[in-house]
Formats: structure tokens, C-alpha cells, sequence
């Protein structure tokens, strides 16, 4: 059996099209909000009764349960954003500028 090049023409443009969406994820950057969510909430908790507390929730305020006999699953997402979290995020992208 004669080999065209065909599956290997298939084999590179699988890595190289796999490298392309690697490089487009940029983790110092999801990296960099997570930590400015979390410094922002700090901040937030620490300063209870000004404007930087002030926020909104939003997400799953009963945790969904799914029972199978054998295990029980339980899911739930709730997501607290205030200002504070919003200034941490936008000096963590202002970091990132530096950074990059």
C-alpha cells in the first residue's frame, strides 16, 4: 500500500492548528483576574460599610442535588461581585499591560 502524504499533511495541521488555540488561551491573564477578584473582595469585606461593598449576587441559591442510590451529587455556583472585585480586576488588567 502506497502512502499520498495525505495522513501526514492531516497529523501537522492538527498539531499546528493545536498549538494556535493553545497560544490564544492566555493563563498569566485568567490567572491575574482570579487574583484580582479575590484581593478586591478582601478588600470589600475589610471596608463593610462603604460604597466598595456594595455589590450584587447572582447564580444558584439552592444547590442543585443529584441522588443515584450509590452517590450523591451536589452543584452549585454563586457569584458575589462589588465594586471593590471590579477595581481589582481592572488594576490586574493594568498589571497585565505592564507585564506583557
Amino acid at each position: 500500500m502506497e502512502d499520498c502524504g495525505f495522513g501526514q499533511a492531516v497529523i501537522e495541521i492538527t498539531k499546528e492548528s493545536r498549538g494556535t488555540i493553545l497560544k490564544r488561551v492566555n493563563w498569566v491573564l485568567i490567572i491575574l483576574v482570579l487574583i484580582g477578584f479575590v484581593i478586591g473582595r478582601f478588600i470589600g469585606t475589610y471596608f463593610d460599610g462603604t460604597f466598595l461593598n456594595y455589590g450584587q449576587t447572582f447564580g444558584l441559591s439552592n444547590p442543585i442535588e443529584l441522588n443515584m442510590g450509590f452517590v450523591i451529587l451536589t452543584f452549585g455556583l454563586q457569584f458575589h461581585i462589588t465594586i471593590a472585585s471590579v477595581i481589582g480586576v481592572i488594576i490586574s488588567f493594568i498589571i497585565y499591560k505592564f507585564i506583557k
